[in-house]
């Protein structure tokens, strides 16, 4: 898929935002910015729905062209992709204690089984510091992770016999099922109060509550490659597009006014990823304002996206033990500071790790091309 400059300030949106809702592990970044960090924790259902719509591209176009998905070929690219920046990063929160942005962590092999989502534990009136928070961010990835290793499989299993009304109904059970699920775990919990954190353990951080986002994104790339002319009909109405994601998630805001509450986590994550959803088609049309209006320095931070979301918990944490006092009450000086080091951080991680592996990527991808093209055997 070509660079589309509206996904990439999407993409940019995100990724700040969610920097933004973090900015709490520094006291905040004065009341001037709170309105914009409240919902910052939405960032990461856009990442959601992004990948949902870009993975799922990618996975069916092949097979909508009745070729046989490479699941070696799909895993190699998502393992270059994911795994080396995170690797690091997850050795720079084991070897060095100090700079963790909380004294607790979750045990390694959580975070290397990509399980870590599924066996949070945090007591609910302990300090932060105390908790297992550190690098607790990579909840998301543990997300991400489940659906690279099932959807290649599901779609495959879909397509082989394709039926509208199969891939609808499995879009209906799955929303259908979290609404239940989610409410259920909720009402469980509220009636027994247990001694514990059981909205992020029960219902924020486990997979199958989650799956609203990538199910959007997923079935934005079902009518792109399977209904070409409705994909194009979607393009044409961007500005509208736009205009209804916008207003549905000023509604997703009210729905989450209580962020555990339950309006919000019953039925707000339907909601939410169908506002981001609408976004996304409008990100994806070069009709809409989003889709055509090319933000400066948006393709970088897109590009570095995945870098600045790994290392920005722990930049933050030194800017704050070295500059804390000094920053404290100042206001714009405070957010510029903060922007630029996170910034710098992400970059680092990006260039020294994520890049040089991508750039590997892409070589084995063309010498595996060629070696096709001249019918000399492929070796993945």
């Amino acid at each position: 898929m070509s660079r589309l400059p509206g996904l990439e300030l999407l993409r940019a949106i995100a990724v700040i935002w969610v920097m933004l809702f973090h900015s709490f592990l520094v006291g905040g970044l004065g009341p001037d910015f709170a309105w914009l960090s409240r919902f910052g924790w939405m960032g990461v259902d856009v990442f959601f729905v992004l990948s949902g719509f870009l993975i799922g591209s990618q996975v069916l176009a092949p097979l909508a062209r009745g070729e046989r998905l490479s699941f070696a070929d799909f895993y190699s690219r998502r393992a270059y992709r994911i795994l080396p920046a995170f690797a690091v990063t997850l050795a720079i929160y084991l070897a060095f204690p100090g700079l963790r942005e909380s004294d607790g962590i979750a045990p390694w092999w959580q975070f290397a089984t990509f399980t870590m989502n599924l066996q949070a534990h945090y007591e609910p009136h302990v300090a932060f510091s105390d908790a297992q928070a550190a690098f607790s961010h990579a909840w998301s990835l543990c997300v991400e992770g489940h659906f690279y290793l099932a959807f290649p499989a599901l779609a495959g299993w879909l397509t082989r016999r394709p039926s509208v009304m199969k891939v609808i109904g499995m879009c209906v059970f799955v929303v259908l099922a979290g609404v239940l699920l989610r409410t259920g775990t909720w009402l469980y919990n509220t009636a027994l109060d247990p001694p514990r954190n059981w909205f992020v353990e029960d219902i924020y951080y486990p997979t199958w509550n989650r799956l609203d986002g990538l199910l959007a994104g997923v079935v934005l790339a079902t009518i792109s490659v399977y209904r070409p002319g409705l994909w194009a009909r979607m393009g044409k109405l961007g500005n509208g597009f736009a205009a209804f994601g916008l207003a549905i998630l000023a509604l997703t805001m009210w729905l989450f006014q209580q962020r555990s509450g339950l309006r919000g986590n019953s039925i707000g994550w339907p909601v939410l990823s169908a506002g981001i959803a609408s976004l996304v088609v409008a990100g994806a049309s070069t009709r809409s304002w989003i889709g055509r209006w090319s933000v400066p320095g948006a393709a970088w931070i897109a590009a570095v996206s995945y870098s600045l979301y790994l290392s920005h918990m722990l930049v933050l944490h030194a800017v704050h033990v070295q500059l804390g006092e000094w920053l404290q009450g100042s206001g714009l000086i405070a957010f510029a500071v903060y922007a630029a080091a996170t910034l710098a951080g992400g970059a680092l991680l990006h260039y020294a790790v994520e890049r040089p592996f991508l750039q590997l990527r892409a070589r084995r991808q063309s010498s595996g091309r060629s070696a096709r093209d001249s019918g000399a055997p492929f070796t993945a």
